[in-house]
């Protein structure tokens, strides 16, 4: 425990509660979960690169989601599962612990911006067919990308800086295995109320932001499929945008549920669970939610391991 009006220039990650064999248990658990997110992210990334099928602004899109969600949950479950292997609280320096948080909550404004990108290009794939090519142009496409990267860690910027000009004076332990900033706050003998509360305005506005032109989206993709007559034209529209969105209430439940609180400083549990639906289990479901139901990707997917079964042969 540090003294008062001290600053500490470390801090020791709490991790999780419970004896050894639970954590024996949940670093299993975590590492089968973290080693498939990895993998199957990994597959989705290679295969839209090398099949030309799926050259198209979807699947672009797609693969450079699966980048993200491969560097969100590496920001933190490798150093997660470390904390699980070792007895007692872990170590984090000041820098490191900034560092983690920057690329942390960069990443993630970077992968809302992207769906939100995502739910416009479906919109046009499905109520503007016809110009889908010429709106959704490579040009377009790659400056979406480009965009979305770097507002992600332009606007974290400042609320990252912000929370490590506090004062760390209570104490040098985060009940967390991670820097949450909920957690840090915690620790400030500063002021934090107007601090915590610009935040809290700084997450609306990337998350409702980014979730308006998403529902606004939806709103005329579902107005559109509806009048179609056909009850397989009606599928196959559907089909379209159905792991998008599947994803869409996945993330942004997630999100909306640990960052849109006035009140950043809550239960460690709270942040705990939060941010391991964030981190561990939204990335672990995001290779099965885009590809076990698209029938083009499947077909990629079983002609590339063909031409690797070939390869092994020859």
């Amino acid at each position: 425990m540090l003294k008062n009006y001290s600053s500490a220039i470390e801090f020791y990650l709490l991790g999780f509660h419970g004896s050894k064999e639970l954590h024996r248990i949940l670093f299993a658990t975590f590492f089968f979960l973290y080693s498939v997110t990895v993998m199957g992210n990994m597959l989705i990334i290679v295969i839209v690169c090398v099949d030309k099928r799926l050259q198209s602004p979807m699947y672009f899109f797609l693969g450079h989601l699966s980048v993200l969600e491969i560097l969100i949950t590496s920001v933190a479950v490798p150093l997660m599962l470390w904390g699980l292997l070792l007895p007692g609280m872990q170590a984090i320096s000041l820098t490191a612990c900034s560092a983690q948080l920057y690329l942390y909550l960069s990443l993630g404004t970077s992968e809302l911006v992207l769906i939100g990108a995502m739910a416009v290009d479906r919109y046009v794939a499905v109520c503007n067919p016809l110009r889908y090519n010429i709106i959704m142009n490579s040009h377009t496409c790659i400056w979406v990308v480009i965009v979305s990267w770097v507002f992600g860690f332009l606007f974290q910027i400042w609320p990252v800086y912000a929370t490590f000009q506090l004062t760390f004076c209570k104490s040098n332990v985060l009940d967390h295995f991670l820097c949450d900033r909920g957690q840090l706050l915690k620790l400030s003998c500063d002021d934090s109320l107007l601090t915590e509360f610009i935040l809290f305005l700084m997450a609306v506005f990337i998350i409702v932001g980014s979730l308006i032109p998403t529902i606004i989206s939806y709103t005329y993709i579902i107005s559109t499929i509806l009048r179609i007559p056909s009850a397989s034209g009606r599928r196959k529209a559907f089909s379209t945008c159905a792991s998008h969105f599947t994803f869409v209430v996945i993330g942004y439940g997630t999100c909306l549920f640990l960052y849109v609180k006035p009140k950043q400083t809550q239960a460690a549990e709270y942040n705990r669970v939060a941010s391991l639906m964030v981190l561990v289990v939204t990335p672990f479901l995001n290779p099965f939610i885009f590809t076990l139901r698209n029938d083009k990707f499947i077909e990629a997917f079983r002609d590339v391991m063909k031409h690797c079964c070939q390869l092994l042969k020859d």
